[in-house]
């Protein structure tokens, strides 16, 4: 059996499931995307999980290679979506941290035992791992990502009278699981309930 040298005929073993060809063009290509990936992203580990990220869609979607397209090309477009999406949620994150710290700065007097605003964010977010797996999903693509019921319906196949409804239910089970005299219960009604 003749060596496989080329990205054409790596692609077209990897469309029948060789893992070998997998490790091959991975190991050809995932220095160069780590390299990519940091330049912009300025970190160990989110530039090691963007390779990874983009292996695992190229593995998952084997079957969908084209021989004939540039597996290169291929590749670093994946690359530059996912990083557009890392900037995206980088900058979510931001906005509601800034928003968290001006709603905490407006609303609440800080005594001198300082309250430990990350535990009382991680409650919330506890809640909110035990949604179920839509209704959670739903629920972070409109507060989180900050998309409509529109956009989520269309992205999700689902109805916009279905998404409402997986975003009215997690913030009732969210608000049932709160006190409403605990801090946790005001971050969420400040900061989710909009």
């Amino acid at each position: 059996m003749k060596p496989i040298s080329n990205d054409r005929e790596l692609v077209g073993s990897l469309q029948q499931g060789d893992a070998e060809a997998f490790d091959k063009l991975f190991g050809k290509y995932a220095i160069r995307l780590y390299s990519f990936g940091f330049k912009y992203l300025r970190s160990k580990e989110d530039a090691e999980g963007l390779v990874q990220g983009v292996f695992l869609k190229v593995w998952e979607n084997r079957k969908k290679l084209k021989q004939e397209a540039s597996f290169q090309s291929f590749l670093f477009t994946i690359a530059y979506n996912d990083i557009c999406n890392i900037f995206r949620k980088r900058l979510n994150e931001r906005k509601f941290y800034e928003k968290l710290s001006l709603e905490l700065t407006e609303n609440m007097v800080l005594t001198d035992n300082r309250m430990d605003f990350k535990s009382v964010l991680e409650q919330v977010n506890r809640l909110i791992e035990q949604l179920p797996e839509q209704q959670k999903l739903v629920f972070l693509k409109s507060r989180q990502e900050g998309l409509s019921s529109k956009q989520i319906a269309s992205e999700l196949n689902l109805s916009p009278g279905t998404v409402d409804n997986y975003i009215s239910a997690a913030t009732k089970f969210i608000r049932s699981k709160l006190s409403s005299d605990n801090l946790a219960f005001l971050l969420f009604m400040s900061l989710w309930i909009f």
